[in-house]
């Protein structure tokens, strides 16, 4: 295990949420730090008490805005300049595939792995624009076989667009992010962009998107970040973004002239805001990053995630009725299993709420997931195994 771990119990001792319950949805949501709150509540305060519209907040605001960007680009390896700041991964996802220039009969290629707020707008923009849209079989590869192959063989000369996860919400399967960019961009005499759902791999996997060449990469940071719902982010690389016209327009997004006119749109990735927002939440995403760094770098948080994972996976997959949908150990810090006596997963999530365990049901595939993160103790997952021993 990580050396940090003589200090995670004071460190946990910073997240009341995680005082009274063992807590596996950080998939869902992150429990905020009491430094977070703080931060939040200060800001607030603050603004109000100068004015929340007046010359001496102004500045503040800015700074909050460009730090926020800042910390981001930090987790990701990027320049800030390509961070555009939104509310969630699905309002990222959206100002990309809202922002392409559609014709009719281009292709979106999906696969059958992805959450359904992406699947609806696709289906939406598909409607609108007259597009051609395929999904390939990507669940089949959980265990065996070879994503981007599977990618490759479906890729077609009209495809645009190909609009996958990192992490699948879903099974947690990490796929290969370069080597599917890579294979996209190959694509005969049209290069192929990428979208990726970043929902489960931003605060998880240590990333470097440069070098991944990704065109769009969309998260949050209310997952696995910890810090307050509401705020996320879009990365645009600085080549897909001379094709990515503005989804949503604003004063945030636009130069203006002397006159208050306006003239065009910011060079980076500030073009694709819109306007007034909670600075106080920019604030406390801030902290809630600065926190995870105080306990380890993104590789060891990373390191400790996957080894607990292991652990559960391990203790799940030796209870009778109980069957991991992965195979081998987990890649990150999603564990989805499946009883096999019959007994409905709703019923099993509920008993464990009972007892203070928390995890969450999916419905397709059918299953009860689990989310460990390098916050998460052995000894919450012994509680966790101990009760699902009991259940089924």
């Amino acid at each position: 295990m990580n050396p940090n771990n003589s200090n995670l119990s004071s460190h946990r001792e910073k997240f009341p949420a995680l005082a009274n319950k063992a807590y596996f949805n950080y998939g869902g949501q992150g429990p905020l730090p009491q430094a977070a709150l703080d931060a939040i509540y200060k800001s607030f305060q603050k603004i109000q008490t100068d004015g929340p519209f007046c010359g001496k907040i102004w500045p503040l605001v800015q700074e909050e805005t460009n730090l926020t960007r800042e910390a981001i680009a930090s987790e990701l390896n990027v320049s800030p300049e390509t961070i555009t700041l939104t509310e969630d991964v699905t309002v990222g996802c959206n100002i990309a595939l809202w922002g392409i220039d559609w014709q009719p009969g281009d292709n979106v290629l999906l696969s059958d792995c992805e959450h359904p707020g992406i699947i609806a707008a696709i289906g939406e923009i598909q409607r609108r624009f007259n597009l051609e849209v395929s999904v390939f079989p990507l669940m089949e590869t959980l265990n065996e076989g070879d994503p981007v192959a599977a990618i490759e063989k479906h890729l077609k000369p009209n495809t645009k667009l190909l609009a996958i996860s990192h992490i699948l919400w879903n099974t947690g399967q990490v796929l290969p992010l370069a080597d599917i960019v890579k294979v996209c961009h190959q694509n005969g005499e049209r290069p192929v962009k990428v979208l990726v759902d970043a929902a489960q791999s931003v605060g998880v996997l240590p990333l470097n998107l440069a070098e991944t060449g990704v065109d769009f990469y969309a998260f949050t940071g209310h997952k696995w970040l910890c810090g307050p719902e509401g705020v996320g982010g879009l990365y645009v690389s600085p080549e897909a973004r001379k094709d990515l016209s503005p989804t949503f327009i604003g004063w945030r997004g636009i130069t203006v002239s002397k006159n208050g006119q306006p003239t065009g749109f910011k060079t980076g990735g500030q073009r694709y805001e819109i306007a007034t927002s909670a600075t106080p939440l920019y604030k406390g995403l801030q902290e809630a990053i600065a926190l995870h760094r105080s306990w380890g770098t993104a590789e060891e948080r990373y390191e400790q995630i996957k080894q607990l994972s292991a652990y559960l996976w391990q203790g799940l997959s030796e209870i009778n009725n109980v069957n991991c949908l992965r195979k081998t150990p987990p890649e990150a810090g999603l564990v989805s299993f499946t009883l096999t006596n019959g007994k409905p997963h709703k019923d099993l999530v509920d008993f464990l709420e009972s007892r203070g365990i928390m995890v969450r049901t999916i419905l397709d595939p059918d299953c009860v997931r689990a989310s460990v993160h390098y916050l998460t103790l052995e000894s919450e997952i012994d509680r966790l195994i101990a009760a699902v021993k009991e259940y089924s």
